[in-house]
C-alpha cells in the first residue's frame, strides 16, 4: 500500500506504508491511514522529526564509534538499525512540511 501526501505548496509525496506509518508514528504519535495536519502545527511537526532524525544520527554514531574501539554494549548491541537512515526518509517530508509552512497550506495524506 502506498500512501500520498498532499499539500497545494508542493508536489505530492508518494511513499511506502512502513516508512510513512514510521514518520507519522514520529510527528503524531499515531499512524492513521488518512488525515491532516493543519498549517498552524506544522512548525511543532518537523521539529519532532528533526529531532528523532538527530536522536537516530546520535545512536548510529555511537555505535560507529564503539564498534571502531572494539568496545562492546550489551544493551546497545541489541538495537536493530535500519540499513537506510531516518534522515534518508524524513528528508522528503521535512522539504514537504517546510514549503507547506511557507506558505501556510495544510498536508493531507491518504492511501
Amino acid at each position: 500500500m502506498l500512501f500520498k501526501f498532499k499539500s497545494a505548496a508542493a508536489s505530492d509525496l508518494i511513499m511506502l506504508e512502513a516508512d510513512a506509518r514510521k514518520l507519522l508514528k514520529i510527528m503524531l504519535g499515531d499512524d492513521p491511514v488518512q488525515g491532516i495536519m493543519r498549517a498552524d502545527t506544522l512548525a511543532a511537526r518537523m521539529r519532532t522529526l528533526e529531532a528523532a532524525v538527530a536522536q537516530d544520527e546520535a545512536l548510529r554514531k555511537r555505535l560507529a564509534d564503539k564498534a571502531a574501539s572494539g568496545a562492546s554494549d550489551a544493551d546497545e548491541e541489541d538495537v536493530a538499525l535500519d540499513a537506510v537512515r531516518l534522515s534518508q526518509r524524513a528528508t522528503p517530508m521535512l522539504k514537504l512540511l517546510q514549503r507547506s509552512l511557507a506558505e501556510n497550506s495544510d498536508v493531507v495524506w491518504g492511501v
